[in-house]
């Protein structure tokens, strides 16, 4: 049967030579339409067999602290409803180092947005994540099960207060550190809850001059596609790497935390990957119960193969420019 599944769903023959191919190589005789019937009811067993690969990779607690990068990735619903409503299966997913592989994958819809805390926190884990996650009420969550955080953060990507309650300038912040290119004081963010601001590390580096020209090039393509003024604010802000953590300086220097949150495009490789190497793309039909099967295998092989990935990639220099 997984067999029989991942041939239709890794392949492009489509149902009925899928099991034209099972008949021919005597797997099994079956008819393309019994091949749907079972493809939509083992998406629970495939669901299952990932888990299991996921769990035989866990950390162990001996190798120290987890570093674990969650981000998000989409593929396209298919059909004409799919295309005209912009609908998506969204892949909630987290990349652990030092193992190097997929540590967590959980599949919606697009309706399911981008949370810090969806994916369960591991006691003494480090979770890496770009501006998007900039969360406070689910950042307090992760500080509450004894995990810490570097997440970007934008210049207005929140209310920054300093330690009496007021409002903090961050822009005004950056220009005045702008000699010295760096910083790294405690701040506050505000929470919408009511609770008390959740008390962080600010830590903000300034760009080389060709990243900070790029990046605003990039605020000023994105202010005119979207038909507003481009503030001043915007533009300085541009020239920085803006972060916030949980990590205690005594523990983790300025450098660290830069140097730690450098390691998030791993997972934007792991994606590569899934996308490049294994196939993955949008599912070809549009009942979910379809869907789901075809996803769930694309994440079962990546989870197989990746422990083989150094045999597999393009580059034999890859590990080195790691």
């Amino acid at each position: 049967m997984l067999r029989l599944i991942l041939a239709y769903c890794l392949g492009e023959k489509g149902l009925r030579l899928t099991a034209a191919w099972a008949t021919s190589v005597g797997l099994v005789d079956i008819s393309n339409v019994a091949l749907l019937y079972r493809l939509r009811q083992c998406g629970d067993w495939l669901a299952i067999l990932v888990e299991q690969a996921l769990a035989a990779a866990a950390p162990k607690a001996s190798r120290g602290r987890l570093i674990r990068i969650v981000d998000a990735t989409t593929v396209p619903k298919a059909g004409t409803s799919g295309r005209n409503k912009n609908a998506v299966w969204r892949i909630h997913s987290a990349f652990d180092l030092p193992q190097e592989r997929f540590g967590h994958f959980e599949l919606t819809d697009q309706r399911a947005g981008e949370t810090l805390d969806r994916i369960p926190a591991v006691a003494g884990e480090i979770r890496l994540a770009d501006r998007a996650y900039l969360q406070p009420e689910r950042m307090a969550h992760l500080v509450d099960a004894d995990a810490d955080f570097v997440i970007r953060a934008g210049w207005k990507s929140a209310r920054w207060l300093d330690a009496e309650g007021n409002l903090v300038d961050l822009t005004a912040e950056l220009r005045n550190a702008s000699a010295r290119g760096l910083i790294d004081r405690p701040i506050w963010i505000k929470r919408k809850s009511g609770a008390p601001p959740l008390a962080v590390r600010l830590v903000a580096a300034k760009k080389p001059a060709q990243a900070a020209a790029a990046a605003r090039r990039k605020a000023r393509r994105t202010a005119q596609k979207g038909g507003h003024q481009l503030s001043r604010q915007t533009l300085d802000a541009a020239d920085w790497v803006i972060l916030v953590t949980s990590l205690r300086p005594e523990d983790f220097t300025t450098a660290d935390i830069l140097a730690l949150y450098r390691l998030r495009w791993r997972i934007e490789l792991g994606f590569k990957r899934l996308k490049s190497l294994i196939g993955l793309k949008g599912p070809p039909g549009t009942d979910e119960r379809s869907a789901r099967p075809h996803i769930l295998a694309h994440l079962l092989i990546i989870l197989l193969l990746e422990p083989l990935v150094d045999e597999l990639e393009d580059s034999p220099r890859l590990a080195d420019a790691a």
